[in-house]
């Protein structure tokens, strides 16, 4: 379908609204009824032509009291879907006087996975609304009007001529897409989250599929959105992949599956399968995070792009034990070379979960393997320390060798936001020159400019650009856009630097009325011990002072609990750069030193490199009584992509500045007179 059929028939359906909605609705409660009316018209203009077969073939089951009538009443529409009212929506014009009952009837004809998706739009809610302003029926008229065409057959004039092209499913999608995206934007929410500019699907589905091109078999593959949306990406990642396969002479089914957890969307996606023939049980309603609706299946393919910067609370309880301080869902804790990794990132940015369940469902046992794209934006490349959720979920993809490559994209790419986002492709399955190795490929000046912004998208690829993108992932060749790195590369070891302990010891007067302040009255007659013991001076030995100390205890038999004895150090020791170490304890391999908590640090060594060269070369020259805590040594990986591809752009020298400023001048000569001289 050409994009100015697609632009007639939305801008028609989006004046709907204002020509009948206007007054009864909100504009931000439009979307409530025309998006599942667009629905219902779409199945009707579909059932249309097998109206009066299937009621026949109902009156007759019907008859012959046969009750389980599902399976030849799709055979009789033609679709794994059907009606049993004797309504269609145009027939519901003939009575106006019985409009809402007539389409209640109409409603409930519809087989039970059309009811599900009627009842996701909560469209029987609004029915009341309609019918009390007196709407329904110039709403149902308008949506009849032999201005647009919702069917996929043409419209053709008595001669054969077509007045309007049939509408294709992939068109279809279109409209629903744009629909969406329109009252989104009016309604200032964020319509990206409900599906991904198609060029952007374009080029993920070249990335995925045109590597494998000629390993595909005639055989049924399974192909997996977690956050599937209006399913937009499905059905461009099927029909490419369809045409691959009709290229390389073989004969592939494939199956989608997909999750969602936005009623409205789900509602879409689902009616989307229903009218390509798919089967609509494979999109699932719920959070992928805490619901998954494919527990146990693998995927051949898998693309997303997933909310990121979105928050995963809700779901927390369900994959995390807050008693037990651990993750119950296998997916996110996994064994990593001996090793159980936490994979939960922070609550607030959820988007790397997703990507972790499409890994969790890559085929292991297979000669291919499995596939995945999926976008994120730059935080999911660096956020996160050592240890944490983030970093241990790049951490599992990198050191089990699935990251391919990582595709940066231009600003303005998306409807919803202008920042930078990524394309990250992972598979099980490398080829054997990628082993140990991740391309990055900056593609950030690759794009054409809109004519036209919609919402923040004002870039786009062309053809030529997703081809450039495409070629450049499959030479795999270092170029000025695209690096290739060892895995390791990316990896870090996070040290913990202790230095040790200081302490003076003084007993002044201001100390000892702290202490009498403070310290329970048991504790007072100690002040003597502490005064005649070590006087107003200050020690700079803290060891000898707790030796003499506990002499003096143990001589007079007394016991003080920890938290006495902190509390007296507490109050009668000062930290000190000057005094000597505080000893922790003594053995046969040498002095272990008291940590300073306050002077407590970290360094990132590179994998590559030696902690101990690294140790002796960055920092014994600057604090040689510094050293390592190596039980406290955690790894990191962390991709920074702006880094690698950064570009130096010199200064500009004085000369070339003083020149501007001389020409501004000369530019600006006699204006400020002129100003004058007109006041």
């Amino acid at each position: 379908m050409n994009h100015t059929t697609h632009n007639a028939i939305v801008n028609f359906i989006w004046g709907i609204a204002d020509d009948v909605l206007r007054d009864v609705y909100v504009r931000g409660k439009y979307r409530d009824v025309i998006l599942p009316m667009t629905v219902l018209r779409r199945l009707d203009c579909l059932l249309e032509p097998t109206k009066d077969e299937v009621l026949k073939r109902h009156n007759f089951l019907d008859e012959q009291k046969i009750y389980q009538q599902a399976a030849a009443l799709t055979r009789a529409s033609g679709y794994p879907f059907y009606n049993t009212s004797k309504f269609t929506l145009k027939r519901l014009l003939d009575e106006p006087s019985h409009i809402k009952e007539n389409f209640q009837d109409y409603l409930n004809g519809f087989s039970e996975n059309v009811q599900e998706i009627i009842n996701k739009f909560k469209l029987r809610n609004q029915l009341e609304t309609l019918v009390e302003s007196k709407i329904l029926y110039p709403l149902i008229d308008k949506f009849l009007s032999s201005k647009i065409n919702l069917s996929p057959e043409p419209v053709k004039a008595e001669d054969e001529t077509i007045i309007h092209e049939g509408l294709s499913n992939l068109g279809m999608g279109y409209v629903f897409e744009e629909l969406i995206r329109r009252f989104s934007e009016e309604n200032n929410e964020e319509a990206g989250e409900h599906f991904t500019p198609r060029d952007i699907i374009k080029l993920m589905t070249h990335l995925v599929f045109l590597p494998v091109k000629d390993k595909l078999q005639s055989t049924t593959y399974l192909v997996y959105d977690d956050a599937c949306g209006s399913g937009g990406m499905l059905t461009e990642a099927e029909a490419f992949m369809q045409e691959l396969a009709e290229e390389t002479g073989k004969h592939v089914v494939i199956d989608l599956y997909g999750q969602e957890v936005n009623p409205e969307t789900f509602a879409i996606c689902q009616s989307d399968m229903l009218i390509k023939g798919k089967n609509p049980a494979n999109i699932k309603f719920g959070s992928t995070l805490s619901d998954d609706g494919f527990s146990g299946m693998e995927f051949n393919f898998s693309l997303a792009n997933p909310p990121y910067g979105k928050a995963w609370k809700v779901d927390q309880d369900a994959l995390f034990d807050g008693k037990k301080k651990e993750v119950v869902d296998s997916r996110f804790r996994v064994n990593h070379q001996g090793e159980f990794l936490s994979l939960l990132p922070r609550v607030s940015d959820g988007q790397l979960l997703f990507l972790v369940n499409m890994v969790s469902k890559m085929k292991k046992e297979t000669p291919q393997g499995s596939r995945v794209a999926t976008v994120h934006n730059g935080s999911a490349l660096f956020t996160g320390d050592a240890g944490s959720g983030e970093s241990n979920i790049r951490r599992w993809i990198i050191e089990n060798d699935w990251l391919e490559c990582i595709v940066g994209l231009p600003l303005n790419m998306f409807y919803n936001t202008g920042i930078a986002t990524y394309i990250w492709l992972v598979s099980n399955r490398k080829e054997p020159h990628r082993r140990g190795k991740v391309q990055l490929i900056n593609a950030a000046d690759w794009y054409a400019k809109m004519r036209k912004n919609l919402g923040q998208k004002g870039h786009q690829f062309t053809d030529e650009h997703i081809k450039l993108i495409t070629q450049t992932y499959l030479d795999f060749k270092e170029t000025e856009h695209s690096k290739i790195f060892d895995n390791e590369d990316f990896g870090y070891q996070k040290i913990v630097v202790e230095r040790p302990l200081r302490l003076t010891t003084q007993i002044t007067a201001e100390r000892i009325k702290l202490f009498r302040e403070t310290a329970e009255k048991g504790l007072h007659a100690l002040l003597d011990a502490l005064e005649s013991l070590f006087g107003s001076q200050p020690h700079k030995d803290f060891n000898e002072v707790q030796k003499a100390f506990g002499d003096y205890l143990k001589q007079k038999s007394i016991k003080l609990k920890a938290s006495d004895l902190k509390l007296i150090w507490s109050i009668f020791t000062e930290k000190d750069e000057t005094a000597e170490r505080v000893i922790k304890s003594k053995s046969k391999e040498g002095i272990d030193y008291e940590p300073d908590p306050d002077l407590r640090d970290s360094e990132n060594v590179p994998l590559k490199e030696s902690i101990e060269e690294y140790f002796t070369r960055e920092v014994l020259p600057f604090v040689p009584d510094a050293w390592i805590d190596h039980e406290k040594t955690t790894t990191g990986y962390e991709i920074s992509f702006t880094k690698y591809f950064y570009k130096y752009q010199p200064l500009r020298s004085l000369e070339e500045i003083t020149a501007d400023i001389f020409a501004l001048e000369k530019e600006t000569e006699g204006l400020l007179h002129q100003i004058v001289e007109t006041h």
